[in-house]
């Protein structure tokens, strides 16, 4: 399949003179599949039109947002009536109300939220309201676990072991991570050494890893994180942004059955727009300024446009129940996975909700250290052979892929066949 991408290309020469890497966001440059960046020119469906005039089917979903598939109608309706009476106002707004209440309706422990700009934001202000509650200063976070780019999360381990904080990027202070313990997910025996050894304010978890693809929790890890934390008063702190509305209607919480003190959301309550969210126990989060003494600001803090797509957003997720019609694509997914995987024990897969990745390794990965032995030059192959079939997957085996209601059966269908057409080779 000839696919013309000199467009794009071009593109990508002009903005390399003025951007950085000519993105604005590492993970858009393609480097790791060995090709150049799309420049998209509009979205529809479950479908990316590029500046070339290609059509992609969309496994991305802008990382994880589109829910109910790219430029939902209803959506959109509201976007335009919203801009039109102001697209920023630097003061409160009835909408930011509504939309705080259906998520505190809807997301279990979540009894107040504080609207921000983006997930890094989320998780910034829950490792503060942590600190400042329990008056500690040690945080856990898991290898491989992405919670944004705020100096003290930059850190990861050394092969599966403890380490305390060793800063991931140029230009972080090691004093900023000093006080950040990296320990390998799903890995309870480390965790619990740990904890006999140090006072630690909180844990932040993705209680659904996405930033190394998709790794799903031991049966008895959540549950057992949560009672470790309970019994020495640490804060469980759930990085919800990515599987928030993404595995359940109720989160991860709710698929787990663990609840968590504090809850960083973001992506589907944005509608698509740049949005963060923290929420959680009334008494942690009654320690935000103006009420308590733990600053925490925005000038868009909860601006109109993305309270108004967010609210539209969940409320066509409820009535729609488009977290069962994106169960019933799991499933076939899942199914078409493990066929294929029958014929090629090579690879191995996880799906949860509306999550999935395909590894290129045997054995479904645990944590990080195994994702890092995935075939990472064979899934290069497998990224730009899609990319030829018109199927788009995120440019990283590292990154999870994203189901939504715009996606039907033969999509599914489409991605399988292709799929196998690629282990056929």
């Amino acid at each position: 399949m000839n696919m013309k991408r000199e467009k794009s290309s071009l593109h990508f020469s002009e903005a390399s003179k003025w951007i950085p890497g000519g993105v604005n966001s590492p993970v858009r440059a393609f480097k790791a599949v060995g090709t150049e960046p799309l420049f998209i020119q509009k979205a529809a469906g479950p479908y990316l039109y590029d500046v070339d005039g290609n059509r992609y089917l969309d496994f991305i979903g802008s990382w994880g947002p589109a829910i109910l598939g790219h430029s939902h109608p209803e959506v959109v309706k509201a976007l335009k009536e919203a801009a039109g009476k102001g697209v920023s106002f630097g003061m409160s707004s009835p909408v930011e109300t509504e939309l705080a209440r259906l998520v505190c309706n809807l997301i279990p422990g979540a009894e107040m939220v504080r609207f921000v700009n983006s997930g890094t934001e989320a998780a910034m202000t829950a490792i503060r309201l942590a600190r400042a509650f329990t008056g500690r200063d040690k945080i856990i976070k898991f290898t491989g676990c992405y919670h944004g780019h705020s100096d003290g999360l930059l850190v990861k381990a050394g092969s599966g072991s403890a380490t305390f904080g060793l800063p991931d990027s140029p230009g972080v202070p090691l004093d900023y991570t000093r006080n950040t313990i990296s320990l390998p997910y799903n890995n309870l025996p480390t965790l619990e050494d740990v904890f006999t050894r140090e006072k630690v304010a909180g844990v932040i978890i993705e209680p659904v890893a996405g930033n190394m693809g998709v790794v799903i929790p031991g049966q008895e890890f959540l549950r057992s994180l949560r009672r470790l934390c309970t019994d020495k008063g640490t804060v469980l702190i759930f990085d919800e942004v990515m599987t928030g509305f993404r595995i359940h209607e109720k989160g991860a919480q709710g698929y787990f059955g663990v609840e968590a003190d504090l809850i960083c959301l973001g992506k589907v309550i944005g509608g698509g727009l740049p949005v963060g969210a923290v929420a959680g126990k009334q008494e942690i989060m009654n320690r935000l300024a103006p009420l308590g003494n733990v600053y925490q600001a925005g000038t868009l803090s909860g601006n109109p446009l993305a309270m108004t797509a967010g609210l539209k957003t969940l409320r066509v997720f409820l009535r729609e129940k488009v977290m069962d019609k994106i169960d019933s694509l799991s499933q076939s997914l899942k199914q078409g996975l493990r066929s294929l995987k029958e014929g090629f024990p090579s690879i191995s897969f996880n799906v949860i909700g509306g999550m999935f990745t395909l590894f290129f390794t045997p054995h479904t990965p645990q944590n990080f250290a195994e994702v890092q032995r995935c075939d990472l030059e064979k899934f290069g192959r497998f990224f730009r052979f899609m990319l030829e079939a018109r199927i788009l997957l995120p440019p990283s085996q590292f990154e999870a892929c994203f189901l939504s209601a715009a996606h039907t059966e033969n999509h599914i269908a489409e991605y399988l066949n292709q799929a196998r057409n690629f282990l056929n080779l």
